[in-house]
């Protein structure tokens, strides 16, 4: 006969043991397996990489009118065109303004910019920015017209009308003026309406190619891998360090869309050059990790000299008739050179992190380390780019 013994479980040692698994599992993450997943943390999509082939917005532009303004608008006298667009304005509408002499300062001349997104549809809407175009002081209460906003080829694609947010103000008075950001540009959200598509049929492509917004050959080549690695055949081939084409493979027969949301989510880590960009104007300076150096000896030492005029005045004796007061200069010349700078030797192939605390090291500052890297460049040594702004 067989007996069977039941236990009694009970609940909190269940959770407790649970909560001992887990501590372990975390732990478990600390070492190899952690830095992995670190590893694949600093890797990016391949859509922050690359644009796809069509996929792109257009730029649009328009020239209209603001009305409303608070006496800020353009002096007519001085901004022709201001005055020319408004006679031509009210004469659509019916009345007739040329044989009368314009005075107001409630209008002005604009640019309008905008964007049109990628396969905006009719009757959708977008924002666009107005800047003032004339002298008017401020855009501040002012609505605009019914503005048309062309595309490069010449084509009307949205219109814009609205009232204006514009986040800075103006105000004057007889001795003193205060202007808070730009008063002349404004923006309006969802201001414009589209009125034309661009056409371009994404579904139907056999083929679509990526282009990295930063062209290099090995970040190319990482791309097409990892596509191809995922699909599971050769869909992906490298035509130029900035193009990948794609071949629709058969599992994505007449589904090009899903094929790129799915290719889009893949992690590549991008290859980047060694290059330094200097900021002469603000004194930046901006390493790449892969910026190496030769071995080379560094010394950098401060002269100063300064220079300072304490002119002084010689009078006459008393009751001279001959005499003239005159200045006579006194200049003092101050020589300062730091002779404590010493030698500083840096090895074959340092590190970013090695070249920095070396150059700090050495009391550098950003304007010397500027002329440093320049001559460190000239002589050969240093094995990356140097790209000035």
């Amino acid at each position: 006969m067989i007996r069977f013994r039941l236990r009694r479980i009970d609940p909190a040692r269940v959770v407790r043991r649970a909560l001992a698994a887990g501590l372990i599992a975390a732990a478990a993450l600390t070492g190899p397996l952690a830095a992995g997943l670190g590893e694949a943390a600093a890797q990016s999509r391949i859509k922050d990489i690359v644009d796809f082939e069509g996929v792109r917005d257009n730029l649009l532009i328009g020239y209209g009118l603001v009305v409303g303004l608070n006496g800020t608008g353009d002096t007519l006298n001085s901004a022709v065109f201001t005055q020319e667009s408004l006679i031509g304005m009210l004469e659509r509408l019916g009345v007739n303004a040329r044989e009368d002499a314009l005075n107001t300062q409630n209008v002005a001349a604009v640019m309008v910019t905008a964007t049109l997104p990628p396969f905006s549809r009719q009757g959708s809407r977008i924002d666009v920015n107005v800047s003032a175009l004339g002298d008017a002081d401020s855009l501040l209460g002012g609505t605009l017209l019914v503005t048309p906003l062309l595309g490069a080829d010449g084509e009307v694609y949205a219109v814009a009308q609205g009232s204006l947010a514009v986040g800075g103000f103006a105000a004057q008075g007889e001795a003193e003026t205060v202007v808070k950001g730009v008063p002349t540009a404004g923006r309006i959200a969802n201001g414009a309406i589209v009125e034309r598509e661009v056409p371009f049929a994404l579904a139907q492509l056999n083929r679509v190619k990526l282009s990295l917004r930063n062209p290099d050959f090995t970040t190319a080549r990482r791309v097409s891998r990892a596509v191809n690695a995922f699909v599971g055949v050769e869909a992906a081939s490298v035509l130029d360090p900035a193009t990948v084409q794609l071949e629709l493979p058969p599992s994505y027969d007449g589904r090009v869309v899903e094929m790129l949301t799915d290719i889009e989510q893949l992690r590549i880590e991008p290859d980047l050059m060694a290059k330094v960009v200097i900021d002469e104007q603000s004194g930046v300076i901006v390493m790449g990790e892969n910026v190496r150096i030769s071995r080379l000896a560094i010394a950098q030492g401060n002269l100063t000299i300064r220079i300072t005029e304490t002119p002084q005045v010689s009078q006459p004796q008393p009751f001279s008739n001959t005499g003239e007061t005159v200045e006579v200069p006194r200049t003092e010349i101050e020589i300062d050179e730091d002779e404590d700078r010493r030698l500083g030797v840096l090895n074959t192939g340092v590190s970013l992190q090695e070249l920095v605390n070396g150059l700090n090291a050495l009391g550098v500052g950003p304007r010397d380390m500027i002329t440093i890297l320049q001559a460190i460049k000239a002589s050969g040594a240093l094995q990356a780019e140097i790209e000035v702004m």
